[in-house]
């Protein structure tokens, strides 16, 4: 893939941020029952998809990106994972009323949400599709259930759609079975069921993952293309810096559950606050810049949903409050969280414990910029409106 860290531009002003989004997520928490007390998967997620524009939301895996994505179609496992708290409002493209909750919706009328006016790309196309059923009658299912098209229009509907992302001849390619397909060709077919019934949202769960350059960067522009055709609000999951900068709007960068830094890709690429979006950045390939040095690494892993750390998630595996923690005479703003572990009292505790309140859940949000924010206690004071405004 030819698109390079450093090349991402300042994305062009766009009216539809004046406007109501097409799906709006608010304080979104998702939870696992199990044989002990119920664990959060992802906790007080919110975000806002607009029509003709794409949300990256970034992080490592295990972070709760599919689960996120899943959630907006309800398409978690009904027995052990539920949605406990928040949100999921979709409102019909270019209107501002008559919005519903997708998290409460019966599940007759979830069904026309489903793959009608919120589409999905998910992560592995070879699992996805029906091994056997051709493309074309996996394509057609969804046209014929939400738009009630006779079976001469479907077939030409979904023969239009499979020609649109470059799938020819479109005729015999939706008589094909998948495995017969190529890994991208698999990938575009997927894109093309997705696409068929034109839905106001789609959600692409790496749909770049295990591609190789050249069609990584045919499958980005693909839904580009799309979007600025038909302009459905994108979200993208993904956990590659270098797509985000090619292809999305904004960004939301998740880890351990949260959302700990949102913002235009611009902004959030140029000036990242939060020590998580910078270790991410530092972790990705810059061949064309000179000096850029040895490739560096985040220590550790994400923890698991039943060992999340108190306060700021990322404090264990944070080198700058670790650095911090380590160069700093003052034993009593450090906590030891494990033997050689030293790491800033505030990052665990908030400023609760010093006020004599009980601990903070988490980092409070601090906007860095124009619709730019980031939850951490250590963002400096020096950041705080220096970031410009990349509309201007």
């Amino acid at each position: 893939m030819t698109t390079r860290l450093d090349s991402h531009r300042c994305p062009e002003p766009s009216s539809t941020l004046d406007d109501a989004p097409t799906l709006e997520v608010r304080g979104l928490t998702v939870v696992a029952s199990g044989d002990g007390a119920p664990v959060e998967l992802v906790s007080d997620i919110s975000f806002a998809l607009h029509a003709g524009r794409t949300l990256a939301l970034v992080g490592e895996s295990g972070c709760g990106k599919s689960v996120t994505a899943l959630s907006l179609l309800r398409l978690l496992p009904r027995r052990t994972v539920r949605i406990a708290s928040g949100s999921i409002m979709l409102r019909p493209r270019g209107a501002k009323t008559q919005a519903v909750d997708v998290a409460t919706l019966p599940e007759r009328a979830l069904a026309g949400v489903r793959g009608g006016r919120i589409g999905m790309i998910f992560q592995e196309p070879m699992t996805s599709l029906h091994p056997l059923k051709t493309i074309g009658e996996q394509a057609a299912e969804g046209v014929r259930r939400h738009l009630k098209t006779g079976r001469s229009a479907t077939d030409e509907r979904v023969e239009c759609w499979l020609a649109r992302v470059g799938l020819e001849p479109a005729k015999s390619c939706a008589r094909r079975y998948p495995h017969e397909l190529s890994g991208g060709m698999r990938q575009r077919a997927m894109i093309a069921a997705a696409l068929a019934c034109e839905p106001d949202v789609l959600v692409a769960d790496e749909p770049t993952t295990a591609l190789d350059a050249s069609v990584q960067a045919q499958v980005l522009r693909l839904l580009r293309d799309v979007q600025r055709d038909t302009g459905p609000a994108i979200l993208l999951i993904t956990h590659d810096f270098s797509v985000v900068a090619e292809a999305a709007d904004d960004v939301a960068v998740m880890y351990a559950g949260r959302i700990v830094e949102r913002g235009p890709t611009f902004s959030v690429m140029s000036y990242p606050c939060h020590p998580y979006t910078r270790a991410l950045l530092e972790c990705v390939p810059r061949p064309a810049v000179a000096g850029a040095g040895r490739l560096r690494t985040i220590t550790g892993h994400v923890p698991l949903p039943a060992a999340y750390p108190a306060g700021c998630r990322f404090h264990p595996r944070c080198a700058v409050t670790r650095g911090w923690a380590e160069s700093s005479g003052r034993s009593s703003g450090i906590v030891e969280i494990e033997p050689g572990v030293r790491v800033l009292r505030r990052c665990v505790f908030g400023d609760a414990v010093r006020e004599g309140r009980p601990p903070a859940p988490s980092p409070p949000w601090i906007a860095v910029g124009p619709g730019h924010e980031a939850a951490c206690w250590e963002i400096g004071a020096s950041t705080l409106g220096q970031i410009p405004d990349p509309a201007e």
